[in-house]
């Protein structure tokens, strides 16, 4: 091809130099961005190699030991890759001697240097190869695959440009090795936080509660939990976001049988969708969990033991070190690392998710230690009270404990009454609940609230269209057999012509069949009429209605037989005896007193809630046999009964509410006072450890 530059058109040459220009702006541009580095040398090797109409290019970057790794590659012979092939190793030791020398180089086709052509180009192009500097520290080389019959100039060219991109690609390099610093600085800064926030406790619960709420926030997952080992068995000590966890709910049960599986085998589990080469026992727990949970990413990491200082070789330093006490140590527990709305990379998240294991199972580990001393608890409360005795404090702790022993002699000592308050009521010893005798609905109430009545006086009236329907039928049929029976006693006595004796005999069954009929539908009558009558309501006693809004409750309203009308006392002739509603809790001490006493012997002190200035004196007189449930005080109940005397008490009325303090004899003080307490200790504490 002809580079004579008069056979080239003036407005070609400028298209192509405006075309590059474009080609480096939009190169300069990219280095500022914040892409990957897939697609930022992606996207630079194609602007390059269409600005030099190159055939191909590569780009090698160094790895962290130091070695040449293709990140983007157009058009490269991957015989070059090949670690067997002597044109591979020959090309490498040239890109190593770039790196060596930093300088920027054009190699010719099919040319080697070096002593025996150790280094040199394999390829039937011109290499244009340039370092990549990030900094004063070189980072990797840029290399161009260019077409061999351009003139020196243009080559020189080549080699220009390409250093110029260079510094491109290295201002980008700069700029993320920076990121890649204030990014470590900030994983650093988080790393010490989350260490001091395990390490301020030193109990097991409060240290797994941290763990799991800040490692969350250290590795970035959706949830995070800590299960300790407690024995033999496996426990979910906390669930970060969550305060307060119900070990009984069925996720906290499936999440724990999965621990206990992967931790019986020692090595963590890893699941992002996949579960391959897993023991049948843990797949079978991850399946179970992951239906229940839908999480997408599960990590389980076995905590271990750290292994003891002098255990320790003293060469294992470093990553060797972690390593020996990832293997190490018996397992005192996990960490569930679970992504449930995504599924990130296992790279993303494992260095993070390791550090966070190797702290974490170093201040559990300290916790539980602490915690398993013999007598922890006594210790810390005798270490806390340490300042009592000291020399500012000694008489003041000298009179609070004199304080406290006599408060002591005295409630173990000093004798006192021993009496159980309950609430009770005033109630007539006659009184008559009042029943419905028939079904029916209510047509008429007589009577209201307070009214005062006669025995047998009518209280309600009753209505039973069908039972009025029936006895006006059964009526109407007495009505015509009676005349039937008129009629055959007429023509029997004489009629207007004499009968014949077939005659006289028809009249004569006739009469007998009306009279058979008269006699049945009376019977039919009396027992409906017997049923009308029990529709009517009576008052069974003298005395006072004292059921509430009757007349509203009761009107037009069907009703069964049984069912209770009303309530009828007698205020005025009766006498009147006070109901105690005994706890049931509380029957253990009424009982011992009666077993001592008798219950004729038991004493009862009582005052009206309407008038608590007058105390008044009786006597048990009965206690019901069962308890009840009480709806009004939602409790189960004892009633017993107290004889009130002859004391002189103000106007009196039914359910009239008062409170009683039974007389059970007498007791030590402390007991008296504080038996409430005590039972309650009996029953929830001690109980419970027998």
């Amino acid at each position: 091809m002809s580079s004579d530059p008069s056979t080239v058109d003036a407005a070609t040459v400028e298209q192509t130099k405006q075309q590059i220009r474009g080609l480096v702006r939009e190169i300069a541009q990219l280095s500022k961005g914040d892409l990957s580095a897939e697609q930022f040398y992606t996207e630079v090797m194609h602007r390059i190699v269409t600005a030099l109409a190159a055939v191909g290019g590569a780009v090698w970057t160094l790895t962290a030991d130091r070695r040449l790794r293709v990140d983007s590659q157009i058009n490269f012979d991957q015989q070059l890759l090949d670690t067997n092939s002597e044109d591979s190793m020959r090309h490498l030791r040239l890109l190593q001697q770039i790196l060596t020398s930093g300088e920027p180089r054009l190699v010719p086709p099919r040319s080697a240097f070096g002593e025996q052509g150790q280094f040199g180009n394999p390829t039937d192009s011109l290499l244009v190869l340039a370092p990549l500097r990030a900094q004063d520290e070189i980072e990797g080389v840029i290399e161009i695959f260019q077409r061999p019959d351009a003139l020196p100039q243009a080559q020189q060219g080549y080699l220009r440009f390409l250093v110029e991109m260079s510094e491109y690609i290295g201002d980008w390099l700069k700029s993320r090795k920076l990121q890649h610093y204030v990014d470590r600085q900030n994983l650093w800064t988080q790393i010490d936080s989350f260490t001091r926030a395990i390490h301020e406790s030193l109990d097991v619960k409060h240290t797994a509660y941290t763990v799991a709420n800040e490692g969350r926030r250290l590795i970035g997952c959706d949830r995070l939990s800590v299960a300790i080992r407690h024995g033999a068995k496996d426990q979910i000590e906390a669930i970060s976001g969550q305060d307060v966890m119900d070990s009984r709910s069925n996720v906290v049960q499936l999440m724990r049988n999965l621990t206990r599986r992967v931790t019986a085998t020692g090595e963590p589990l890893w699941y992002d969708g996949t579960a391959q080469d897993l023991p049948p026992q843990v797949e079978s727990a991850l399946h179970a969990y992951v239906d229940e949970c839908h999480t997408k990413s599960i990590a389980v990491l076995p905590l271990r033991k750290p292994l003891d200082e002098s255990k320790r070789p003293d060469n294992q330093l470093g990553s060797d070190l972690e390593a020996a006490e990832r293997q190490g140590g018996e397992v005192i527990g996990a960490l569930i690392v679970e992504h449930i709305e995504s599924r990130p990379l296992r790279s993303t998240i494992e260095t993070r998710a390791q550090l966070v294991c190797h702290h974490s199972a170093r201040a559990i580990a300290n916790s539980m230690e602490h915690s398993n001393l013999f007598l922890m608890p006594v210790w810390k409360t005798l270490g806390k009270a340490t300042w009592l005795v000291r020399a500012r404090t000694l008489p003041k702790t000298l009179a609070v404990t004199g304080l406290v022993l006599a408060t002591t002699a005295i409630l173990t000592l000093v004798q006192a009454d021993f009496n159980i308050t309950a609430p009770a009521y005033l109630d007539p010893t006659i009184k008559q609940q009042v029943f419905f005798n028939a079904p029916g609905n209510v047509r008429n109430v007589h009577v209201e609230h307070g009214d005062r009545v006669k025995k047998g006086q009518l209280l309600v009236d009753l209505q039973d269209p069908q039972l009025e329907q029936e006895l006006t039928k059964l009526q109407g049929d007495r009505a015509t057999a009676n005349k039937q029976f008129t009629t055959a006693v007429q023509q029997l006595q004489g009629g207007r012509a004499p009968l014949t004796e077939s005659e006289k005999y028809s009249y004569m069954s006739q009469r007998e069949q009306a009279l058979s009929e008269m006699s049945s539908l009376d019977g039919q009558i009396r027992v409906l009429e017997a049923k009308q009558k029990m529709l009517q309501v009576v008052s069974p006693i003298d005395g006072t209605i004292i059921s509430w809004e009757i007349h509203d409750t009761l009107i037009d309203r069907p009703v069964q037989r049984g069912e209770r009308a009303m309530e009828i006392a007698d205020t005025e002739g009766s006498k009147w005896d006070l109901v105690i509603k005994m706890p049931e809790k509380r029957m253990g001490h009424v009982t011992r007193a009666v077993s001592d006493l008798g219950t004729q012997a038991l004493n009862v002190l009582w005052v009206l809630k309407s008038n608590p200035n007058t105390t008044y004196v009786g006597k048990v007189k009965s206690i019901y046999p069962s308890a009840e449930w009480d709806e009004q005080d939602s409790t189960s109940v004892v009633k017993m009964r107290v004889d009130i005397g002859g004391n002189e008490l103000p106007i009196l009325s039914p359910q009239l509410t008062a409170t009683a303090k039974v007389q059970c004899g007498r007791g030590r003080l402390g007991y008296v006072l504080f038996h409430d307490i005590w039972e309650w200790i009996q029953i929830n504490v001690l109980f419970r450890f027998k």
